[in-house]
């Protein structure tokens, strides 16, 4: 094994003795190209061990591609459908989300309308076995479910299905179907004219969902909007532009791309929009990347909205996939992202991929999670709105106005609690015990968010419970136990009606969204950041 791997570093060597760089001069054959297909010919030809010849080219490939830049990637023949899968929008298989539980394979919900829906399965279901074969114990893992579950449209799938109450199994057969995957968490009213929409990520199908909600939303009355794309990581370009153009006027650039083989292009937004009128604040923070920052950076330098919460993470680079020979694709970056104002949105990655990726990590040592006066810009990274704002370049969107990271929050504790699955597994325990009291008591969401608490019982036994599996601090549990009670009732919420419900239970203990409130309220501190409705 350790010849095996001196070999590959030598083939990685080849490639990755020289930094990413302009050429200066046409690139010649012998010395590129030839000489590396030389080199693997020489190694498959005289080298003492038998080698695995395409697993040595990958790692070639992947080595050669970090040596460019943190988003350049390589991916192999098996993995670009499932690659492509979150942003294409749909998969093949049952239509249902489910997470492990104690070895057991339990449905949160099926997807409403999907196969598992239509055949009559239920949220708190437990799948025991698939096509015969048991479905718990060690053996199962994500992978084995997706195996076993997906599957092409039209072909069967037998489960075997364990409920709370009913004596025996309940056998189901499933014919698989085409399953959207949504890329809209959440969308409800906040108030009588305030929406709210969070995104997840730009896929092909964004666009639609994105319409759908704004056309449900302005029938409940709304005129202004909170758009939420925090650690939202990007998606399609094409997507982006389209969501842009909801909000600005036609003729407006959104973005522009250029690179050394690739001229600038400028991309502007086209016809009317569903939301060019009325106030906008957009949420963003170190998790919103690439299409995340066209959007908020073309709204920025437009004055069409107040952007809140914290720097972004700064992800500019144009990808382009090219197919290779044997069916692999190589996401090639061939340009840069520019807002409308000149500001570049990636961040500098001249120290390295492992630098770049530890950003979170130097952001939290210098203090910029916590404090905007932590983040210093110089004046040749100055740039200016259409209104005449000021606004700074050097990667990543800074916001209007800042919101720092909750570290008293989101602490060890809280982290502990979601790492050990402490959450899930009470949550699940208490739904087994009473969903169907709550079903009866409870005639829809709106009246169990009224009037649905976590009694300090209830909340004494989930700590309890937490303290089998990890150390609980009491100091990092006293100013957090309201907001804890509130995460449960959340999590009981998804599990017991749907995704858009967890937020909607959450939004009144969420800083972002309650700054963007007040700024969308206050006509004149909206307007201070030089917007018009």
């Amino acid at each position: 094994m350790k010849k095996y791997f001196s070999v590959i570093l030598i083939v990685i060597t080849v490639f990755t003795g020289l930094k990413a760089q302009v050429d200066v001069k046409p690139m010649n054959p012998t010395e590129t190209t030839q000489k590396f297909g030389a080199l693997l010919q020489l190694i498959n030809g005289f080298y003492v061990d038998t080698l695995n010849m395409n697993l040595l080219t990958e790692e070639a490939i992947v080595a050669t591609l970090k040596q460019l830049d943190p988003h350049s990637s390589y991916i192999s023949k098996e993995d670009v459908e499932k690659a492509n899968e979150p942003l294409e929008g749909s998969f093949e298989g049952v239509g249902l989300t489910f997470q492990l539980y104690k070895d057991t394979i339990l449905v949160i919900a099926p997807i409403p309308g999907g196969p598992s829906d239509r055949v009559g399965i239920l949220a708190g279901d437990k799948i025991i076995k698939v096509n015969g074969e048991d479905a718990y114990g060690d053996k199962i893992t994500n992978q084995w479910v997706m195996d076993h579950l997906r599957g092409k449209k039209g072909t069967e799938v037998n489960v075997s299905i364990y409920r709370h109450g009913v004596d025996g199994l309940i056998d189901f057969t499933i014919v698989r179907d085409k399953i959207p995957l949504n890329s809209i968490d959440a969308a409800f009213m906040l108030d009588n004219k305030t929406g709210y929409i969070k995104l997840n990520r730009f896929a092909r199908n964004s666009l639609d969902e994105f319409n759908e909600a704004i056309v449900k939303l302005k029938k409940q009355g709304m005129e202004n909007l909170v758009f939420d794309l925090r650690s939202n990581s990007g998606g399609y370009l094409s997507t982006a532009l389209s969501i842009s153009d909801e909000f600005l006027p036609e003729g407006k650039m959104v973005v522009y791309t250029q690179g050394i083989h690739s001229p600038r292009q400028e991309l502007d937004a086209t016809t009317a929009g569903e939301m060019e009128h009325g106030k906008l604040a957009v949420l963003i923070n170190e998790g919103s990347a690439s299409a995340s920052e066209i959007v908020s950076g073309a709204i920025q330098d437009w004055d069409r909205g107040v952007i809140i919460g914290r720097r972004s993470f700064g992800k500019g680079l144009v990808q382009r996939p090219f197919r290779l020979p044997d069916g692999s694709v190589v996401r090639l970056t061939v340009a840069r992202y520019y807002t409308p104002s000149g500001r570049c949105i990636q961040k500098p990655y001249n120290e390295g991929v492992d630098e770049y990726y530890k950003d979170f990590a130097h952001r939290m040592e210098h203090g910029e999670l916590m404090n905007a006066d932590s983040i210093h810009f110089p004046d040749s990274l100055k740039y200016t709105t259409h209104g005449g704002r000021t606004v700074y370049g050097g990667g990543g969107i800074m916001p209007d106005i800042f919101i720092p990271w909750d570290s008293t929050r989101y602490n060890e504790l809280y982290s502990d609690l979601i790492r050990k699955g402490i959450f899930n597994s009470y949550v699940n325990d208490y739904l087994d015990a009473n969903r169907q009291k709550l079903n009866k008591k409870y005639n829809d969401f709106q009246d169990f968010n009224k009037d649905f608490r976590i009694t300090q019982e209830e909340f004494d036994d989930f700590i309890s419970r937490a303290k089998e599996k990890i150390e609980v601090n009491e100091e990092q549990l006293d100013p957090n136990i309201d907001y804890l009670k509130l995460q449960l009732k959340a999590l009981i919420a998804r599990n017991l009606y749907d995704t858009n419900n967890y937020f909607e239970v959450l939004w009144p203990a969420d800083s972002d969204i309650k700054k963007a409130m007040e700024t969308i309220n206050e006509d004149l501190v909206y307007r201070s950041y030089g917007m018009e409705e």
